[in-house]
């Protein structure tokens, strides 16, 4: 199971959770049999534990010896030490051998107790001339079996009980309170049951710690390993996952995961150790009850069978639902503006509502259908309790059994029950955890497309560190995935260090994807983009990123303040760095305008500025960072056209040593551009300076003349 494998680095925990649940199964299973000596012995008993009694007076004491074979006789005496009072005590040795002398002296002691009951037998007279030689061992052995056979045909079970109670007539002979040995009794025993039941909280809270903090790790660990993966992923993986799908991975899945992780670390490693310790403790009380218990684990194993049949087709289905749920709730948060200008908050109501509805529907399902579990788990359990009464009253009423007993089996029939019932609960919710293990696992093992290259044939060094960069593409074509047709096609031209290199065309003809191909969000499909006549896909995202400073054709701004967003590339970055970065991105009027200045807040997305102010921020955030190339993805749209030249003006003279290439749609902002690429549809139809292009390119041609007037195209600065 996929699970088990993220327990691989936590081998130390499990194992000392294993070594506490056996701590806790072996309290479990000892209280019962200490209930049951509570039942039996100290109140059927009067606290009277053994038919050896610690004290018993010289008389008792010869007539059992006179009553033993000439083996146990020996042993008898030997556990014996008489007393100044003239009684005999057990001594030490007598104690570690007290169920042996048990057994040996059951059937005497019942003889002595109710000799008075037996005819034709007076025990004085048989002492007398058992002393006198008159009649030998044998003899008075034979009597025995004899006087057995008159008392009826007892079980060992009976017999024992009669001893118990010629005990305690000895012990009161002897002039022993029976209330104080069964107080004493009952007072031992019930703080040896508060000592286990202490030592088993203990075993519990360790287990539970550990097992949540062990599970908190592998839940920790997994979020780690999915962020690094995500991060590492192309736009190609991010879409073919959809960021919604991602986000219910890295949440709800890895959240299933680590609930269910607890359950296997608390809940199926002790129901096993504790079943088969219930199993061992059963067949040490009673075999002839134990088909009870057959049967209550036959039908629990059914009823499971049966709710994981009808749940577990729903319980798969959740998670995909949960991912809808996501997915519509993102789509509408993002197009909220859009959903309102269109008045569009009915139909997504109703969209979000649907789905919604739809993942309500099987909560409730399978809801519904495990509510009949625990209902009918209880009913087998106190069926099983009042079958085993049943049948145990009869074993108690032929005297196979104690009440104690019967207690402590019922005891251990719902231990037993109850480990099987843990782990047909668990069986239900691990295949859930299941899939959303396997859905964390397709993440992890999905290679990203963008990859570095092997440590040995990396090429950062041959990267300068300062100056400008020559970006060539080379006979470039590039498609996306699976697609048959190419977005660019043949592509050839050269990004020259201390120039301005402008890229236009229509909707469509490929100009982000260039810029794209440059940062490497993607690979080329043909041909190679090279910076310094180094193959991009030769060097480390790293070192290739450290050369280019970015901005995006929609400005994201990060939470925080403006100028943790502009120095986004470096926390340590200079202040001086960051104030000359919104300089010459056209922001310091608008930033120093704010009460707070650079330590304005900016909430998620930037949505508490405007668009040119988040359009110049981004800028800023690109220019604040040390490349040797700048790329500016239709970075100006949002700004109005004095904003725009002022802004080009200042990129002109404080870079005028970097590459910098722009994408655009207005002609105005790349009518001064050193260099003018043309495309329409993914080809490039024309290279130069605007007036070149004005004379060799009919359509750059037709999109100079739809946007500037004449004086314009004839020179005239279209600020």
């Amino acid at each position: 199971m996929r699970i088990i494998r993220y327990l691989k680095n936590c081998k130390i925990a499990v194992t000392l959770i294993l070594c506490l649940l056996v701590v806790q199964a072996f309290t479990d299973l000892a209280l019962p049999n200490y209930t049951s000596d509570i039942v039996d012995v100290g109140i059927q008993q009067s606290g009277v534990e053994h038919a050896s009694t610690d004290e018993m007076t010289a008389k008792t004491h010869d007539e059992i010896a006179m009553m033993l074979p000439a083996d146990d006789e020996q042993t008898f005496r030997d556990a014996y030490t008489e007393t100044d009072d003239g009684t005999y005590k057990l001594n030490d040795q007598g104690k570690k051998e007290q169920e042996e002398l048990d057994r040996m002296v059951a059937m005497p002691l019942v003889a002595i107790h109710y000799s008075s009951q037996i005819p034709d037998l007076d025990l004085d007279q048989v002492m007398q001339a058992y002393e006198a030689g008159a009649i030998d061992k044998q003899k008075i052995l034979d009597m025995l079996d004899e006087a057995k056979q008159h008392m009826g045909d007892m079980g060992d079970s009976i017999v024992d009980q009669q001893a118990i109670e010629a005990a305690k007539a000895e012990y009161e002979s002897l002039g022993y309170n029976l209330s104080d040995l069964q107080m004493g009794y009952l007072l031992r025993v019930g703080f040896m049951m508060l000592g286990l039941a202490a030592l088993g909280m203990v075993a519990a809270v360790l287990v539970g710690f550990i097992a949540s903090r062990t599970a908190a790790k592998v839940g920790a660990t997994l979020r780690a390993k999915l962020f690094r993966q995500v991060v590492s992923f192309s736009d190609a993986e991010v879409q073919s996952f959809s960021a919604a799908s991602l986000i219910t991975r890295g949440t709800n899945d890895i959240q299933q995961i680590q609930m269910v992780t607890v359950m296997l670390l608390r809940m199926v490693l002790y129901a096993p150790i504790l079943a088969i310790g219930g199993i061992i403790m059963v067949s040490r009380t009673n075999l002839a009850m134990s088909w009870i218990i057959v049967v209550a684990v036959v039908v629990i194993f059914i009823l499971i069978m049966v709710l994981m049949k009808v749940a577990m087709p729903k319980f798969k289905m959740m998670q995909k639902l949960i991912d809808r749920v996501n997915l519509v709730s993102r789509e509408i948060l993002t197009g909220l503006p859009v959903i309102r200008a269109f008045d569009r908050q009915p139909y997504e109501e109703k969209r979000f509502d649907a789905a919604s509805t739809d993942l309500m529907k099987t909560q409730l399902f399978t809801n519904r259908v495990m509510t009949f579990m625990m209902p009918l788990m209880m009913l087998v359990m106190n069926g099983v309790s009042v079958l085993i009464v049943w049948v145990g009253g009869s074993y108690i009423d032929n005297g196979t059994i104690q009440t104690g007993d019967m207690i402590a089996f019922i005891t251990y029939s719902m231990v037993i029950i109850m480990g099987f019932l843990m782990i047909g609960m668990i069986s239900i919710m691990l295949p859930r955890a299941d899939v959303a293990a396997q859905r964390v696992n397709e993440v992890l093992d999905t290679k990203p497309t963008i990859c570095d290259p092997a440590e040995d044939a990396v090429r950062d060094a041959e990267l300068p560190s300062a100056g400008g960069a020559t970006i060539a593409f080379n006979d470039v074509s590039f498609k996306y995935g699976d697609s048959k047709e190419c977005v660019l096609e043949n592509l050839n031209f050269t990004c020259e260090p201390g120039m301005t290199t402008a890229l236009i065309g229509s909707t469509g003809s490929g100009k982000s994807t260039v810029i794209k191909l440059i940062e490497r969000f993607y690979d080329v499909t043909c041909g190679s983009v090279t910076i310094d006549g180094v193959d991009v896909r030769d060097v480390s995202q790293e070192a290739l990123r450290a050369q280019l400073g970015y901005v995006p054709q929609k400005a994201f701004l990060f939470s925080g303040t403006i100028e943790s967003n502009i120095a986004y590339s470096d926390e340590d970055m200079p202040a001086d760095r960051v104030q000359a970065a919104a300089e010459i991105a056209q922001a310091s009027e608008f930033i120093s305008s704010k009460e707070e200045g650079m330590e304005s807040a900016v909430s998620q997305g930037g949505t508490n500025v405007s668009g040119g102010q988040r359009q110049r921020l981004a800028i800023a955030r690109a220019l604040a960072t040390e490349a040797r190339a700048y790329l500016f993805d239709d970075s100006f749209s949002a700004l109005d056209y004095k904003t725009d030249a002022a802004l080009r003006q200042d990129l002109h003279t404080r870079l005028s040593d970097k590459t910098v290439v722009i994408v655009a749609q207005r002609i105005s902002t790349i009518l001064h551009a050193d260099k003018i690429v043309v495309l329409d549809e993914g080809r490039i139809v024309g290279q130069g300076t605007h007036e070149e292009l004005m004379q060799t390119c009919e359509e750059y041609r037709e999109i100079a003349m739809s946007q500037l007037s004449a004086e314009e195209l004839n020179g005239g600065d279209a600020a």
